[in-house]
């Protein structure tokens, strides 16, 4: 059978500052015909080879990344790992705080080892009760935001007006707009701005978000005013910021 060779030299390589590089791949023998192959190198730009890669890779994660909800509070990284590697490998686990109250945010992710790893987990974790709550365990699904919907989140972030006055409101119906909220707190006290925070990247909404006022006294008015009072059929919780 013919052998198939390459060769490169020096010679094959040309350098340009306004071309990509170009190798010239000479095979010296294939069935008696003679064939050159010029492959085109783009320095700046990734190969279609290594896309594909890093896309088979990324797919790898995501079927591996699990989503732990209605965790107790007092579960940190370390006893989530412990939890769920008694049903396979844990390589990662994450519990997501408030980063305004410090406070866990009941859910978590967890990426495993590997895919049937992951598989056993959500088999055997799902639906079961830790530390008197039924936890919920499943594969991470991807957002799927529609630029629309991304524009106008973002327009909504940078419109909002912090202040050091400011309420952290918990509980929030998934059926709350920013507009919402703001219209439902301002039937007390003049509100400088609001909030409904969503989970990154996404239009999904937290379950939690943030009003400003203009004082110390406003603050203690909207406390007064709407704690554990219903909004959209759920009992908000509003304290200080």
């Amino acid at each position: 059978m013919a052998s198939i060779s390459a060769v490169l030299s020096p010679t094959n390589l040309i350098h340009s500052s306004t071309k990509p590089a170009e190798i010239l791949l000479k095979s010296v023998s294939f069935h008696r015909r003679r064939t050159h192959t010029l492959l085109r190198l783009s320095p700046g730009r990734p190969s279609r080879l290594f896309a594909a890669l890093t896309a088979q890779d990324s797919s790898s994660v995501a079927e591996r990344k699990l989503y732990v909800g209605n965790i107790p509070r007092n579960v940190d990284n370390e006893e989530l790992t412990r939890i769920v590697e008694q049903h396979g490998a844990v390589e990662k686990a994450e519990v997501m705080y408030d980063k305004y109250s410090g406070r866990s945010r009941r859910f978590a992710f967890v990426t495993m080892k590997t895919v049937d790893d992951a598989n056993a987990a959500i088999e055997k974790l799902n639906e079961t009760d830790v530390g008197g709550r039924t936890i919920k365990v499943n594969i991470t699904e991807k957002p799927v935001v529609n630029m629309v919907d991304m524009s106008l989140l973002e327009a909504e972030e940078s419109q909002f007006i912090d202040s050091p006055h400011k309420v952290y409101v918990g509980n929030i119906s998934s059926t709350v707009s920013t507009e919402t909220l703001k219209n439902f707190f301002s039937e007390k006290d003049k509100v400088l701005s609001a909030k409904v925070s969503r989970v990154p990247g996404t239009s999904k909404a937290s379950g939690y978000g943030f009003v400003t006022f203009s004082s110390e006294e406003e603050v203690e008015a909207a406390i007064s005013s709407f704690n554990n009072v219903l909004l959209e059929g759920q009992p908000i919780r509003v304290n200080k910021a």
